[in-house]
């Protein structure tokens, strides 16, 4: 490996990773379980916040009646938006203030657990949302402490918010997507109900898989944890890079999203798919929780942020948007063939976990077989086979690179530095696949 292209080995390195916790209970009729476990977690009246697309299902009798059932009393929130801003963000915590709950539930897609993490949030520790914007967007204030119990019952085999500590959004008058991360915004439980995913069209299921294995690779390529100077216990970063705990589950769900994605998408008749997909959501959550992501997700922010007027397959029902899976996958092949040289071998294990035929290969060979791989599930699944497809040129570069350039947070995740310069490229790769 040449060490000079990515982030060299530290005498005085970082000795110590730390692993949260992310309590979660995974199985089919899991949510049937709702009312007992939020009666177990000591609140009495709670907010479940959920989108209209869900509210329209059985899922949000189920998760009310389980609720009642078992003498909590439940307010219902179903004007989630799906990709949130900082205005639909703001609505969601003014109702769960006047609402003055003990307990949170979210029942949903990433958009809905992220609301349900502000929304209680902004109504234990008030303040404007900015003040806990990561920087530079923001004033990146640390979260003072606990929050409300909050249970996450995600609906989409993909998001992984159920056991992360992010909530993302985006800020329309600057044009970028952004987040907030604590320790704190991390939900009580995830009670993960594969039967969940039944309902959603397949074209929802590609965009939300991709993210999944967007999140394990980001997380198994990484910069390694003991690559940072040793921090103080109090200051080590949440995102701490790659380390032996985050690899485990990093590398377990790029194996079932690679093993299942395809499928799950293109067979409608059979849901059985879907189910290892769910998990694989849960352990990627885990492992970029702990280790981050870094490239594809940082481009991603301005690749949503500044595109208002596409509609995705499965996302007819919703405002023009591009959904945060897509915009996360359509930069990743280009930016696994950048940092490819940084960590050869990491990135041709992943290509083999994900299915590449590596056999003969080297190590060297591993960003553009992992690259390789990717864009066949992407045209297999009908996913936009580069930025062009969804309505970006040459000109739009700038702003995606200022948009990208801005998520530091994630970029210091990457295995090798990434200058603005770097960014254009990887985005000019991106155009088409």
């Amino acid at each position: 490996m040449n060490v000079s292209i990515g982030y060299p080995s530290l005498a005085d390195g970082e000795t110590v990773f730390t692993v949260p916790g992310s309590a979660f209970k995974f199985g089919a009729g899991a949510l049937r379980e709702l009312g007992e476990d939020m009666r177990l977690l000591g609140a009495s009246r709670v907010a479940l916040f959920t989108d209209a697309n869900v509210a329209a299902t059985e899922l949000l009798t189920t998760a009310r009646d389980a609720l009642k059932g078992a003498g909590v009393d439940v307010a219902v929130y179903d004007a989630v938006r799906v990709e949130p801003t900082d205005a639909s963000f703001a609505e969601a915590a003014a109702f769960a203030v006047e609402g003055r709950f003990d307990g949170y539930v979210s029942l949903g897609g990433g958009s809905v657990i992220d609301t349900a993490k502000i929304a209680n949030l902004l109504a234990t520790h008030p303040d404007d949302l900015v003040a806990y914007v990561n920087a530079p967007l923001g004033r990146a204030k640390a979260v003072p402490g606990p929050l409300s119990p909050h249970i996450a019952c995600p609906t989409t085999c993909g998001t992984g918010s159920e056991t992360t500590g992010v909530a993302v959004f985006d800020m329309v008058e600057q044009k970028v997507k952004t987040g907030i991360s604590s320790k704190f915004l991390r939900p009580s439980l995830a009670l993960v109900d594969p039967e969940t995913t039944h309902s959603l069209p397949p074209g929802v299921v590609a965009a939300t898989g991709f993210d999944v294995l967007t999140h394990a690779i980001e997380s198994f390529t990484a910069r390694p944890f003991d690559s940072r100077q040793k921090a103080n216990p109090a200051t080590r970063p949440p995102y701490q890079g790659a380390n032996p705990y985050s690899d485990i589950g990093a590398e377990a769900a790029i194996r079932i999203g690679g093993r299942h994605l395809v499928e799950a998408v293109q067979n409608t008749h059979d849901m059985t798919a879907r189910h290892p997909l769910m998990f694989a959501a849960t352990l990627a959550g885990q492992a970029f929780g702990n280790a981050g992501v870094h490239i594809p997700h940082a481009m991603s922010y301005s690749v949503a942020g500044l595109n208002h007027d596409y509609v995705a397959r499965g996302y007819e029902r919703a405002h023009p948007m591009v959904p945060h899976g897509i915009s996360v996958v359509i930069n990743a092949p280009a930016a696994f063939r950048f940092t490819g040289p940084a960590r050869p071998e990491r990135h041709l294990q992943a290509a083999a976990a994900l299915g590449a035929d590596v056999t003969g290969a080297g190590p060297e060979e591993g960003g553009a077989l992992l690259a390789e791989r990717l864009i066949a599930m992407m045209k297999a699944t009908g996913i936009a086979a580069g930025l062009a497809e969804i309505g970006y040129g040459e000109d739009d570069i700038p702003a995606l690179v200022e948009g990208a350039y801005a998520q530091q947070r994630l970029l210091a995740q990457s295995p090798r530095p990434v200058s603005r310069d770097d960014l254009a490229a990887i985005y000019r790769d991106a155009m088409s696949y």
